[in-house]
């Protein structure tokens, strides 16, 4: 089983492989207020534990063929507009090459700055979000908050774990990504006492 909200539909997946894949729709595929599920039938022939309510228990719905009470409409019509547009430029294998393509943009600078570090080992890297810090938390706040006067918004990482977190998912084009490696590159240039201090 898995949660793919933050993947779904940026690169084919074998669902064959899965029992379950549960994901919102509201990164990669159409506004919030969405759920896709993809369920194997034989997870679905067991009836749900007494306590589970009718309106979340999956049997209901696959029973309704997904019409179990009045859907979001127009989230689904919106969805729909993103299925034949990824359809129209290639379907997935296509939308995988732009997204590899963008997340390679940016660590491949990341992998060479002397201020910006990413936070993942490269083998465990994800595609569409993008950690990283600086190894100075004002720094890192500086940084957010230039960013943001400079139109790259949404940076701030994580609550709990700090640092920066750069988002590009399938809606976000290879040059808004060339936008924040050349403001990072510029960043790092004015902070390049920073480096030299850090070092010492």
């Amino acid at each position: 089983m898995a949660d793919v909200s933050s993947c779904f539909l940026s690169r084919p997946i074998d669902v064959k492989k899965y029992g379950l894949l549960f994901g919102g729709v509201q990164k990669n595929i159409g506004p919030a207020g969405n759920v896709i599920v993809v369920v194997r039938k034989d997870l679905l022939k067991d009836d749900p534990m007494p306590m589970t309510p009718t309106m979340l228990t999956y049997k209901t719905y696959a029973e309704k063929n997904s019409l179990y009470n009045t859907p979001n409409c127009w989230g689904i019509y919106m969805c729909g507009k993103v299925f034949k547009w990824l359809l129209g430029i290639g379907g997935l294998e296509e939308m995988n090459r732009r997204n590899e393509k963008k997340a390679a943009l940016l660590y491949s600078y990341l992998d060479q700055s002397k201020l910006f570090k990413g936070t993942v080992r490269k083998e465990d890297r994800s595609l569409m979000n993008v950690t990283f810090v600086t190894g100075n938390k004002e720094i890192d706040a500086r940084f957010v908050q230039e960013a943001s006067e400079n139109g790259l918004v949404n940076l701030k990482g994580h609550r709990i774990v700090g640092g920066m977190r750069a988002s590009l998912y399938n809606a976000v084009p290879y040059e808004g990504v060339q936008k924040l490696v050349d403001f990072m590159e510029k960043f790092e240039k004015e902070n390049s006492s920073a480096i030299v201090s850090e070092k010492n």
